[in-house]
């Protein structure tokens, strides 16, 4: 039975994808803050197919303190699902809070390069797969998006260079950069606004959680020598913005 390790695993697309590897077989250690979403997922999936390990991904302290504890029948993993981040902020470069900049780099880009360097080792010993969630932010720009945007472009391009680095170990290497999603996203992004986050996914259908589950772990299912670099998708409903002019008068 594989093994599959899946940051941010106490809501919508880690919490999905910790559901959906279960059900296919596998075993997950699910990480996150909550201590209390992540003994449900125990409760609701079993303790022998999911092994909690509480710790905000950026407290390193706490990370490598969890991970060095996994019990021998979790040690071994196939896959690493860094999902853990988001965006905090909505407004303008020139309007935005330094500190939200602050956090959305700390945790959607140095937590997640700190915790797939940690695991590196193993997860080449294994011949693992690694699939990282960007976003479509990461190639299509919008007003407000900018760090959050930034740090997604990152990601993707991480993802690359891993894939190069780790020619010939047999680890392959997956961004997933998925479009509109309806999870606690716009509410962490917000502050807690529900209006905000209704207002945003009205009048249509986005995606959601077990969707993006179901790419994820098909993606993590491909045959050893497949490799998807990297993986686009969007609600019907989404399409591209089209470009700004500021005009003068």
């Amino acid at each position: 039975m594989k093994t599959v390790l899946v940051t941010g695993a106490t809501a919508g697309i880690g919490e999905a994808c910790a559901r959906a590897f279960v059900e296919a077989g596998w075993k997950v250690i699910a990480t996150g803050r909550r201590a209390e979403r992540l003994e449900a997922l125990v409760d609701e999936l079993g303790a022998d197919r999911v092994h909690p390990c509480v710790f905000d991904v950026r407290d390193e302290a706490a990370r490598n303190a969890a991970l060095d504890a996994l019990p021998e029948s979790f040690a071994k993993i196939d896959c690493l699902v860094n999902n853990a981040g988001l965006a905090l902020g909505t407004e303008k470069a020139q309007d935005a809070d330094l500190a939200n900049w602050k956090t959305m780099i700390d945790t959607n880009v140095t937590a997640l390069v700190s915790l797939t360097h940690k695991l590196l080792p193993a997860l080449i010993a294994s011949k693992a797969v690694i699939v990282n969630l960007s976003s479509v932010a990461a190639t299509y720009p919008y007003t407000g998006g900018n760090v959050y945007g930034g740090s997604k472009a990152f990601v993707r391009q991480f993802s690359l260079g891993l894939r190069s680095d780790l020619a010939g170990t047999g680890v392959r290497v997956t961004s997933i950069e998925p479009g509109m999603v309806e999870t606690e996203f716009t509410l962490v992004r917000t502050g807690g606004n529900q209006a905000a986050s209704d207002t945003l996914y009205a009048g249509m259908r986005p995606l959601d959680g077990p969707d993006i589950a179901d790419v994820v772990l098909w993606v993590a299912s491909q045959p050893p020598h497949v490799n998807i670099n990297a993986l686009e998708l969007m609600p019907v409903a989404q399409s591209f913005a089209g470009f700004q002019v500021a005009r003068e008068g």
